[in-house]
């Protein structure tokens, strides 16, 4: 394992921390409360327009298709020094990171200029429609329907969980074509018009106050044939390439997710009837747990990084990161609360830089859903890592019609 650039990327990074200066020197410091990303919508859009400019956007996709035809290096090297900055770029990760990749592996040279330039630009937003209420963890087993009516295909059901979804122009969503073969057999995906008459977004009140997540509801929604990725009953194969770099995108620690050094800050600063809690034993133990664990991802992660700078593929370092980061998080979140005690909770005041805390403890929980949940990536690492015996999957080659449902 290599954790230097090399000679080639030192020179890319400088570069790019040049021009992050000047370009994000509004972002250099957090915004003075939380803004919601509707509310940063505009914000979000600039950032993208003035990133696109100077050739900062698409950094590993093909130059046919807009981007920059650099190696994964560059993109990685970028975030990282983007990640230093407090600049808007969640509105236009699912749809850049997850849906347009899918567009344009997947899509017809109509679709890839239709759509892959104005998302790049920051045009138009993007969300990801698979989960449903009796289908979470197990995609192949979604109910959404789409049946064929001529050119057209009219979709019926429901999605959850869809991220922005509220405020997205367009979405990547998976339907079951087929239901009289195999769940995974009878999927086809399609992209679909968020503004289209029988869409309807309802966002979800979120424990943090926020309401990024939503459920849609899908009622006779037309989409034209010329709207489908891949082949007709080929939806799981489209929708893999789309899960991949879903789980490269949270694979990761989150760029401003707190980490042992806010624990040791916050326990530096409380006083119990001992004295400063970083003083006693149990706590500086947690400190400690909190530091392995953050360092375990760091290297991980630079197992992946140095793979990719050779020019090889990653091999299931992201699964591992995602289990012990979301753990982490969470465990070390939720002692820090304990720590502060009745002052960890509250929304003003209380121990500085808890809210940072706060949020993390609320976010945490979803994220060992989100992108794969534990129980997922535990069996991937299992049976592909490890090579154990895999899961009894006993309705794999049953007709999806004839699987009582849940």
């Amino acid at each position: 394992m290599d954790f230097n650039d090399t000679s080639g990327d030192a020179e890319y990074r400088d570069k790019v921390r040049a021009w992050l200066a000047t370009a994000a020197a509004d972002y250099r410091d957090p915004p003075a409360r939380p803004v919601s990303r509707g509310e940063n919508v505009p914000e979000s859009r600039k950032w993208q327009k003035v990133k696109h400019a100077a050739g900062y956007t698409g950094i590993t996709w093909p130059k046919a298709f807009g981007g920059q035809g650099l190696s994964p290096m560059h993109s990685i090297i970028f975030n990282q020094e983007q990640s230093k900055y407090h600049a808007p770029t969640e509105l236009f990760a699912i749809g850049l990171g997850m849906c347009i990749p899918t567009v344009f592996t997947h899509g017809s040279p109509a679709l890839i200029e239709r759509y892959v330039a104005k998302a790049l630009e920051g045009e138009e937003v993007w969300c990801q429609l698979f989960s449903e209420p009796s289908a979470g963890s197990d995609l192949a087993g979604i109910r959404t329907k789409a049946v064929r009516d001529g050119d057209d295909w009219v979709i019926d059901g429901q999605k959850v969980w869809t991220t922005n979804a509220h405020l997205s122009d367009f979405g990547i969503i998976v339907t079951r074509t087929d239901p009289s073969a195999p769940k995974h057999k009878g999927l086809t995906m399609f992209i679909v018009d968020m503004h289209a008459p029988g869409v309807e977004a309802r966002p979800l009140k979120q424990m943090s106050g926020g309401s990024d997540f939503n459920e849609v509801f899908f009622t006779g929604v037309r989409v034209s044939d010329s709207h489908r990725l891949g082949a007709v009953g080929d939806g799981w194969k489209v929708s893999l390439t789309t899960l991949m770099n879903e789980r490269l995108a949270v694979g990761g620690k989150p760029g401003h997710a707190p980490g042992y050094r806010d624990l040791m800050a916050l326990a530096a600063r409380i006083e119990t009837d001992m004295g400063p809690a970083i003083e006693a034993r149990d706590v500086r133990q947690r400190i400690a747990a909190t530091y392995i664990a953050d360092e375990g991802i760091k290297l991980t992660q630079m197992r992946a990084l140095s793979a990719l700078s050779k020019g090889e593929a990653p091999g299931p370092e992201q699964s591992i990161s995602k289990v012990v980061v979301a753990k982490t998080m969470q465990e070390m979140a939720a002692f820090a609360l304990d720590l502060s005690e009745a002052s960890g909770f509250t929304t003003a005041g209380g121990e500085p830089g808890i809210h940072k805390l706060q949020g993390s403890y609320m976010a945490s929980a979803g994220l060992r859903i989100a992108g794969g949940t534990d129980e997922i990536l535990r069996n991937i690492i299992a049976e592909r890592v490890l090579g154990l015996p895999g899961d009894m999957r006993p309705d794999k080659d049953t007709p999806f019609n004839e699987i009582r449902a849940a």
